[in-house]
């Protein structure tokens, strides 16, 4: 069966775009494929963290993934620093990346020019080396798909290169990775700039629904979502990228065709109206599900424990071959 890897980090809000752009594509894997996800929380102290806030964060970040409809008894669901063999292969993975390859990474240069003083005299060396701990997040289980947006893709790129660098210096070691391309995942743009795609972090807070966000918010930011000045009904995101944004959202949420639904509207009004509802009604179970969790803490500690266990016993065997093929002598 091929096995799948993903990961989200616990930080910020959980939005509409995550959830019809890759969480729900998450919950269909996890029974066709053997699927490994977890709260990827080393990957968020690249920035400093409030100890609290991270430790809150992760456990409504893995509530939030059983809400979604992963199952614990099906899929592996687990926290990234619950499984130490993680770090342990970073270390063997930088010492086998290159320092011209992680400084091409265009993510590292976007990133550590906004923090600071632009002379990254105060970026962490964790957001330089990290693509050596997302490889080895990868390689660790022998994945084969990984699912990855535009801004990772050279991440795993880069996970590949490593894996094969390391298979001919050292013998056939890891599986080497292919991106996997969302079946059902929706173009959801903000709905105030909809040639953007949507962010908690853009400049207006009406642009972006949180999928914990109150019903009436919820309502109210599809009620005051940009579309344009005429009242034609049209699925074409380049001429009209507010209107097909809303018929893209109804049709992720309804699992219909949007250009089908767009001949069913004359009205933005109704539109917008209907789009609402229909985001309403796929997250208010999603919303109680994580609410009930949170609420069941022994059972969230549970879930998380179990889901540790289960991928230690996959990674320490992956970390066991990579030390055996560079050479490291085997405890006694």
């Amino acid at each position: 069966m091929t096995r799948v890897l993903s990961g989200i980090q616990p930080t910020g809000d959980v939005h509409l775009g995550n959830y019809l752009g890759a969480l729900r594509q998450w919950a269909l894997d996890q029974h066709e494929h053997d699927s490994f996800y977890c709260a990827v929380d080393l990957h968020a102290i690249t920035v400093q963290q409030n100890p609290e806030e991270l430790r809150a964060k992760t456990l409504e970040t893995m509530a939030t993934l059983v809400a979604v409809g992963l199952d614990p008894e099906v899929c592996t669901l687990f926290v990234q620093s619950h499984v130490p063999y993680h770090t342990e292969l970073s270390w063997l993975l930088e010492c086998t990346v290159s320092f011209g390859e992680l400084r091409r990474m265009t993510q590292f240069k976007d990133k550590s020019t906004k923090q600071g003083d632009g002379s990254q005299e105060h970026v962490s060396a964790g957001l330089f080396t990290y693509p050596a701990l997302m490889a080895a997040d990868i390689l660790i289980y022998d994945a084969d798909r990984v699912p990855v947006g535009d801004d990772q893709r050279q991440h795993l790129e880069l996970t590949r290169d490593v894996a094969d660098r390391f298979n001919s210096r050292y013998g056939e070691t890891f599986v080497l990775p292919s991106a996997a391309i969302p079946q059902i995942a929706a173009r959801v743009m903000d709905l105030q700039e909809p040639t953007n795609k949507m962010s908690k972090s853009a400049e207006s807070a009406l642009g972006a629904v949180g999928i914990f966000e109150d019903v009436e918010s919820i309502a109210k930011k599809f009620k005051r979502a940009v579309t344009d000045s005429s009242n034609e009904v049209r699925f074409d995101f380049e001429s009209k990228p507010g209107v097909s944004n809303l018929l893209s959202i109804l049709g992720a949420a309804t699992d219909r065709d949007p250009e089908l639904l767009a001949e069913q509207y004359t009205q933005y009004g109704a539109l917008k109206a209907d789009a609402a509802d229909a985001v309403i009604s796929v997250l208010e179970p999603v919303q109680l599900r994580r609410s009930e969790l949170l609420a069941d803490p022994a059972e969230l500690d549970r879930i998380i424990a179990r889901g540790a266990q289960k991928a230690c016993e996959v990674a320490s065997v992956t970390v066991r071959r990579a030390k055996e093929a560079m050479g490291f002598l085997s405890p006694s």
